[in-house]
């Protein structure tokens, strides 16, 4: 198949465009700095010669958005906005205009656009979606929105021939460099691995290896449209997630931090504590109900198995100096 990733030259695009690569597939990647003969320009928001890329391709997987990995300012806020509605409005509009239309546009989203909440687990039939809930701060309410909106740019496309998908995707953990499973983990080696907050919030996630199974089985489902899940059945506690990450690096201790210690680091590192301290508990109803299995249903192998792959290129380049 001919496959076309607008924003996949960020680390989930990547993960995409390596495993779709190796199945035999003709990956194109959209990008505003092409670097290679498989990467086309696009701005991400306005028609261009990008859009012939997508007439006559099958399958279109829509990655395009501002990092989330930022301070949370008003600013910011707006950009991510923008980039997501924006970038989504444009693939629609390439899409309604094709001659020979994809077949399934897989549209990113977020498992982020659930409420805040410990008592019950959030699926596509019964999920409490998000707002303006008490005791949490407001601009939490404005990142749900942004969900819904670039939802809503997706549903709004005139697209009678092709399929759509909005990929409500949790945190996917890799290997990879300057991921939040690298983040995380540099977190845990140093002894800071401990729970924030008091650890009750939930932390759901998936697997890399099962985030591109996925993405092949709902490419291959022509019966599955709308909002899908991908996240793992057993979303955990931050406390008992963490725990289980500092297991795999065999590290015994992990120091608490308070909120208050929270900021200061999420400061520091110039992101937002809501990545932290939000509770997405957030199961897949739709995949499961549809047949998939999960490689990795639980954190405490997934995470000792990506701890494995993370440490075998340096033992290898070790090995050869």
């Amino acid at each position: 198949m001919k496959i076309v990733i607008p924003g996949g030259s960020g680390q989930i695009g990547t993960i995409l465009d390596r495993a779709l690569t190796a199945d035999g597939h003709d990956v194109v990647v959209l990008t505003r700095t092409p670097k290679t003969a498989r990467q086309v320009y696009w701005d991400g928001a306005t028609l261009g010669d990008w859009a012939a890329e997508i007439d006559g391709s099958d399958v279109v997987i829509n990655l395009a958005g501002r990092s989330v990995s930022c301070r949370y300012t008003s600013e910011n806020l707006r950009a991510m906005m923008n980039s997501r509605v924006d970038s989504a409005r444009a693939v629609g509009n390439a899409v309604t205009a094709a001659t020979r239309p994809p077949r399934v546009w897989l549209q990113m989203s977020t498992a982020t656009i659930y409420t805040h909440r410990f008592d019950a687990p959030n699926d596509e039939h019964d999920g409490l979606i998000g707002g303006a809930e008490p005791g949490v701060p407001g601009y939490w309410g404005y990142s749900v929105q942004i969900a819904r909106n670039w939802e809503a740019a997706q549903e709004r496309a005139v697209t009678p021939y092709t399929r759509k998908v909005a990929l409500r995707s949790a945190m996917v953990m890799s290997p990879d460099r300057a991921g939040v499973f690298d983040v995380l983990s540099r977190l845990a080696r140093l002894g800071l691995g401990g729970p924030v907050a008091g650890g009750r919030q939930y932390v759901s996630w998936i697997h890399d290896h099962d985030f591109v199974r996925a993405v092949r089985f709902l490419i291959a489902r022509d019966d599955l449209t709308g909002p899908v899940n991908l996240a793992a059945p057993h979303p955990l506690p931050h406390r008992d997630f963490m725990r289980d990450l500092r297991s795999a690096w065999r590290m015994p201790f992990g120091l608490p931090a308070t909120r208050h210690m929270a900021e200061i680091g999420a400061f520091a590192l110039r992101s937002d504590t809501e990545l932290l301290l939000k509770s997405r508990r957030v199961v897949p109803a739709r995949l499961t109900d549809a047949g998939f299995t999960f490689t990795f249903p639980r954190w405490r192998t997934a995470a000792a198995d990506l701890a494995g792959r993370r440490t075998t290129p340096y033992r290898r380049i070790r090995g050869r100096s």
